[in-house]
């Protein structure tokens, strides 16, 4: 917690006319950690969170364009509650199958989800969005600028308070369960634990972090479209987990944060080729450190005391 406290620091005093994009990132890095609570500690096989994501965005967004509710803290509440309703729902059709047919649930999901956005153009905007949304000063002292400075402290204070929680939650008796389970399922249905109802609860659970990185990301660019219940978030965002590493919070971060910013700088410098570079590092990761980035920095402590 401290060090993502210190990096958004160094982030906010040396990129000051970057803080859209590192609040993005904040944004993304919320949707990482919820798909690491599936994947990583559940050994839940799904490409469909964006549709949890995109609840909360599009949460956030219909209550502030429609009902012109646009207090920040509100619309956070109210996407957080989009994205756990999502997650209960999704979780109880996509936890009734396992392996293969588990995966193609959760495509299917996150596919009716982008179809109901669009359909539903009269509430979401369909194909074009919805814009306008313009919240109010946070706290009703910071307003948020063209700068994005209020927006990018806001996602990195919501950052280290989720992160903290999900340590807390992923250490208790609730977490050890859901990592037995994606241990050996078998011994622990044994052992007499009711398997459907904690897999179903991390998903509600999962649900509610990301809907809250929806409603973050509506409120800082103070648009909402179909992106945020795309395939292909989804598929980044499992991209960015395995990059960092599933089953460890800080990977999830770190991840998020190293590709994204790479992502940045390649597709910049090489716009025709920066695809087949972010291929050829992701191969060298997944080759050469098949735990993630999160190995190098989890292995530093113990190269400083032999040291």
């Amino acid at each position: 917690m401290a060090a993502i406290a210190a990096a958004g620091a160094v982030g906010f005093f040396l990129f000051p006319y970057d803080l859209g994009l590192l609040s993005r990132i904040c944004a993304m890095a919320l949707l990482v950690l919820s798909l690491d609570l599936v994947v990583g500690y559940c050994g839940v096989a799904t490409l469909g969170h964006a549709a949890l994501f995109g609840a909360g965005a599009y949460g956030a967004g219909v209550v502030a364009v429609h009902a012109g509710i646009t207090e920040p803290l509100t619309l956070l509440l109210i996407g957080m509650a989009a994205g756990g309703v999502s997650g209960l729902v999704s979780g109880l059709v996509i936890l009734r199958a396992s392996g293969l047919p588990q995966l193609v649930l959760s495509i299917a999901v996150v596919q009716l989800a982008g179809a109901l956005a669009n359909k539903a153009s009269t509430v979401t905007g369909g194909s074009d969005g919805l814009s306008g949304i313009t919240p109010k000063p946070l706290f009703g002292t910071f307003e948020f600028d063209l700068y994005g400075q209020t927006g990018y402290v806001l996602g990195i204070a919501l950052l280290i308070v989720v992160f903290g929680l999900l340590r807390l939650l992923v250490r208790s008796p609730f977490g050890l369960l859901c990592r037995g389970i994606r241990e050996d399922e078998i011994r622990v249905r044994a052992l007499g634990a009711r398997i459907k109802p904690a897999l179903v609860t991390m998903y509600g659970i999962s649900g509610l972090v990301a809907g809250l990185g929806g409603a973050l990301s509506a409120i800082t660019t103070g648009v909402v479209g179909l992106d945020s219940v795309s395939f292909e978030r989804s598929a980044t965002a499992l991209v960015m987990l395995v990059f960092g590493g599933s089953g460890s919070l800080s990977g999830a971060i770190i991840g998020t944060v190293v590709f994204q910013v790479f992502e940045h700088i390649v597709s910049a410098a090489n716009p025709f080729h920066w695809l087949t570079i972010m291929g050829l590092l992701l191969i060298a990761v997944m080759l050469f450190l098949p735990g993630g980035l999160q190995k190098i920095v989890a292995s530093v402590p113990g190269l400083w005391r032999r040291r």
